[in-house]
């Protein structure tokens, strides 16, 4: 199952794990496996792509990064149920750090990554060393979800273009310069035998009805007996978390940190990945340091 034929110039996984009930997940890494252990989860409808720069960085600074593609998402393997709930996206990180064996991992995620994150360590389904959540947190705002469901949900039958999808992508990210090289695209979509182009992702990932309320009591619960050093990043231009979501978020997890991405949306990483890494980097640097002395 896929959206299509992947277009030339896609970047090929480093690696695949085996996720829950058998699905494969597509992953890259970067830096040496001797360095602490850092996940990253990307957010809804990105890849693992998303976090090439970053992952780069912290290769650089010593630490040994792990982005995979969610169920559903770019090269890995698409739910054969349909399902895409919480759960089984926790199963498919818990599955990923068995199979890498190396101890408790650093956790950063985006958005929907980030759920996951702080689902799968608020519930003790996972021991990390550190989280960090990134534009996301229990209380998010109504109007920010349904600008991304907008999105994600455009030309379900497909777009005409490469030239169609770069007038999507910015209008949904105005703050961006558009880029005149398409080339880029080609990861995040696929050719369908129709000739159209349509995303990576399984359109099921959309058919799952969220119920707000019950998601931010469930996070909320997690937030609450979060232990772990924790950080907190939001892009100082995002409409899905507010500065009063991340007040709510302190009160319920007071030992976290906070940074605000100045001139970044939602999307931290791409928008600021330079702040933003340098950021994460100085955070670890002291609750996981990568010669095993924390600093205060």
């Amino acid at each position: 199952m896929g959206a299509g034929m992947r277009l030339p110039g896609t970047p090929e996984p480093m690696v695949f794990f085996k996720g829950a009930n058998g699905v494969r997940l597509a992953a890259d890494h970067w830096g040496s496996d001797n360095g602490p252990f850092v996940i990253l989860l990307h957010g809804g409808g990105q890849t693992r792509h998303a976090w090439k720069d970053a992952g780069e960085a912290l290769g650089a600074a010593g630490y040994y990064a792990v982005a995979f593609d969610a169920r559903g998402h770019g090269d890995s393997d698409w739910s054969p149920d349909g399902e895409y709930g919480l759960d089984p996206m926790v199963e498919d990180l818990q599955c990923v750090v068995d199979a890498l064996g190396k101890g408790r991992p650093a956790l950063v995620g985006a958005s929907m990554g980030g759920v996951c994150s702080l689902v799968a360590v608020g519930e003790g389904r996972m021991d990390a060393a550190a989280l960090v959540l990134v534009d996301v947190a229990p209380r998010i705002e109504k109007e920010g979800i349904e600008r991304i469901g907008a999105f994600m949900g455009q030309k379900p039958e497909g777009f005409d273009s490469l030239e169609e999808i770069a007038d999507a992508i910015s209008s949904y990210q105005p703050h961006r310069k558009r880029s005149k090289d398409l080339s880029g695209l080609a990861k995040n979509v696929r050719l369908a035998a129709n000739g159209k182009y349509r995303w990576h992702w399984d359109p099921q990932i959309r058919a799952r009805r969220m119920d707000i309320d019950e998601r931010r009591k469930r996070l909320e619960e997690c937030a609450r007996r979060l232990t772990v050093p924790t950080l907190l990043v939001r892009g100082g231009l995002s409409d899905l978390l507010t500065e009063e979501g991340v007040r709510d978020f302190l009160r319920l997890a007071p030992h976290s940190e906070y940074v605000n991405g100045k001139d970044a949306a939602h999307m931290v990483a791409g928008d600021r990945n330079d702040a933003f890494a340098s950021s994460v980097i100085a955070f670890l640097t002291r609750t996981v340091p990568v010669h095993g002395t924390k600093t205060p």
